[in-house]
């Protein structure tokens, strides 16, 4: 058998290859103009803006931007939704009565409301980080409300045997049980706080990697463009290594899969 390690060499090396792929027929479609430079733009040009970007640093404080509105919407909708998940999981009444409301409210494509937000907070970093808490909010409130119903009974009336309070239980039993399942989707909470800041710069900004794509887009620059878009992917796959790392060390009490190698 072959050791893992090796094995996920071999897959990175694979996918490097496949990147390389990538960009090697694109550069070649576009400068045999088989597809336009105009709309497609050519890969050099790209790599050459994103490299100017990052050694002139013209690009860090819209990053900066980026990651402080991703954040602060990270963490504003989880306790949002942590908090009102604990209540409606713990209150039948309100929860029968605002279950309506709730799924009217999820339902709805919470992307229209960025003209609102911008209206309402301005062009600073508060319209992207409301419209990201409303992304987040609704991801953490589903997992709290099921990880509060998937509370075994069993355990609930031992506790109780035991004597435990109702602030008891809500500090060793529900509250456990939500936060394992918010845990669990630290990945998609942090993509949508992260997609409800990209969007909200590209519907209206000052700063921000979106901006720079807005910016670009009304000058008909496709190479900025295609470089800003380059640039949010590198950023997002940064984020999603370091979720991935805090998921790893927060959820210690998960079994840890066995290695497959990929077919």
């Amino acid at each position: 058998m072959r050791k893992p390690g090796a094995a996920r060499l071999r897959l990175a090396l694979y996918q490097i290859l496949l990147l390389l792929a990538v960009f090697v027929l694109w550069h070649v479609l576009t400068a045999t103009q088989v597809l336009p430079p105009f709309f497609f733009g050519r890969p050099l040009l790209v790599l050459e803006r994103v490299l100017d970007w990052f050694v002139s640093g013209t690009i860090y404080r819209h990053l900066w931007v980026t990651l402080l509105e991703t954040v602060l919407a990270f963490a504003a909708g989880t306790v949002l939704g942590l908090g009102v998940g604990l209540w409606l999981g713990l209150s039948p009444l309100a929860s029968s009565l605002l279950d309506p409301y709730i799924k009217a409210a999820n339902a709805m494509p919470r992307v229209i409301l960025a003209p609102i937000f911008a209206v309402w907070f301005g062009l600073g970093i508060w319209s992207k980080v409301a419209l990201g808490v409303t992304l987040v909010f609704f991801i953490v409130f589903f997992n709290v409300y099921q990880g509060v119903k998937e509370v075994s009974p069993t355990v609930l009336a031992n506790v109780r045997m035991l004597g435990a309070s109702r602030g008891q239980l809500l500090r060793h039993v529900y509250l456990p049980s939500a936060t394992s399942w918010v845990f669990s989707s630290l990945h998609t909470s942090v993509g949508m706080a992260f997609v409800g800041a990209v969007v909200g710069e590209y519907m209206g900004s000052a700063a921000g990697v979106g901006y720079l794509i807005l910016q670009a887009e009304g000058s008909f620059d496709i190479n900025t463009v295609f470089a800003g878009i380059l640039v949010l992917t590198l950023f997002a796959l940064l984020l999603d290594t370091l979720v991935s790392v805090i998921e790893k060390r927060l959820l210690t009490w998960r079994p840890q899969q066995s290695e497959t190698e990929p077919l």
